[in-house]
């Protein structure tokens, strides 16, 4: 069967975040491997495509009315006024499958014009959206009781688990970044479900761009990601302040990122570099220059920084909850504990060096294993379920 025309509409993809960098690699693979791909997206660019026309792109801009939901994410309630150059686009390509990434304006779109077409439509889970929407009803639980604030995180939570996982039954087959939202997925829309996970270029994310000694006795314990909420980040001041009170100082915190939560954290931890958001050789050179990645979220589906951190020969300590465990062997490259225990974890490398060291050559090894070309093949080879002729009833 020769491969699909696919039209891929991510939620985000000039952004800093787990979508928009799978999107891109995305793109890149059809890319290097000559598929017919068609990308539409939202941005300000000039629409793009190949001379033969089969790798077309289609940037459309957002309107003043879009609602910020953090520093690089947004969603337009006005996005419709480009309805005719969304299907005009589609009908030019004529994609055999729609492929979208969540319940964002293009996800709307993919699955509207989906059935308006009478094309197969695929959808990928990157994001769970139900542990993000109780998390930040933050600002109004701490003001309540702890049964009524745990009540409704609890009402939230499962409304919109509810609410997403009717939205992504309209697909005909479904992509998961770990086994267990697999599992999920599978379970309440009845639609196979297939593994989705990420890969990483070990060429730029690499211990070679270690500019720091090796023997360096400050221990640098790296985050990269958003700062927000939802990502536990509040975990590194109590990290800080258990370090201390254990008598460790011999340490310092590089966060590297942006979002609600920054100004807390810059106030809050002492002794912590927080230089932004950093890309390309910059954030390459900060990766390699950490000892130990400290990532305290418990909503991530996979964790691109952490796999991002294995390469750079750069141990990660998670926690037992989304799909960061998937990636870190507890004891071989890294360590998988509760909250509680992130600070122990940390001075037990701090006073065991040779045992941080092992690590980093098993973390950069098993980076090695990953490659983002099978994890699209993966993919297209999944498409085979949405692409099959349905059965009569």
């Amino acid at each position: 069967m020769p491969l699909p025309r696919v039209a891929y509409l991510p939620d985000s993809f000039h952004e800093v975040n787990g979508v928009a960098h799978t999107s891109r690699n995305f793109v890149a693979y059809a890319e290097r491997h000559g598929l017919p791909f068609l990308c539409i997206r939202a941005g300000n660019r000039a629409p793009s495509f190949d001379q033969a026309d089969e790798l077309r792109t289609l940037e459309l801009p957002r309107s003043r009315a879009a609602i910020q939901i953090e520093k690089d994410l947004q969603f337009d309630p006005l996005f419709f006024r480009h309805t005719s150059g969304i299907r005009r686009e589609l009908l030019r390509f004529k994609p055999d499958l729609i492929h979208i990434t969540g319940p964002s304006e293009l996800g709307i779109f993919g699955a509207y014009f989906a059935w308006e077409q009478g094309i197969p439509l695929a959808a990928s889970w990157h994001t769970n959206v139900h542990e993000y929407a109780a998390r930040r009803l933050d600002w109004l639980t701490r003001r309540l009781s702890s049964r009524t604030a745990t009540g409704l995180e609890q009402g939230v939570e499962s409304g919109s688990l509810w609410a997403t996982t009717r939205f992504y039954s309209l697909a005909r087959v479904l992509y998961a970044p770990n086994e267990e939202l697999c599992r999920m997925l599978g379970k309440s829309t009845h639609r196979p479900c297939h593994l989705m996970q990420r890969g990483v270029d070990t060429v730029q994310f690499s211990p070679a761009n270690r500019t720091r000694p090796m023997d360096d006795q400050t221990l640098v314990l790296g985050y990269v990601g958003r700062l927000s909420i939802e990502k536990n980040v509040a975990l590194l001041v109590r990290i800080e302040r258990e370090l201390l009170a254990r008598g460790i100082t011999n340490f310092r915190f590089l966060i590297i990122g942006h979002g609600s939560e920054e100004t807390s954290l810059r106030s809050s931890i002492k002794q912590a570099d927080l230089p932004g958001v950093l890309r390309g050789p910059a954030l390459f050179q900060a990766y390699a220059n950490m000892d130990l990645f400290v990532f305290p979220s418990h909503t991530d589906t996979f964790g691109n920084v952490v796999l991002e951190a294995l390469s750079s020969g750069v141990p990660a300590i998670v926690t037992p909850d989304g799909g960061p465990k998937f990636i870190v062997r507890d004891n071989h490259t890294g360590s998988i504990v509760p909250d509680k225990d992130f600070a122990s974890a940390i001075a037990a490398f701090a006073s065991d060096r040779t045992r941080l060291a092992q690590m980093r050559s098993a973390a950069r090894q098993y980076a090695l294993s990953c490659s983002w070309d099978a994890v699209f093949d993966r993919v297209y080879a999944g498409y085979q379920d949405a692409l099959a002729p349905v059965a009569a009833a």
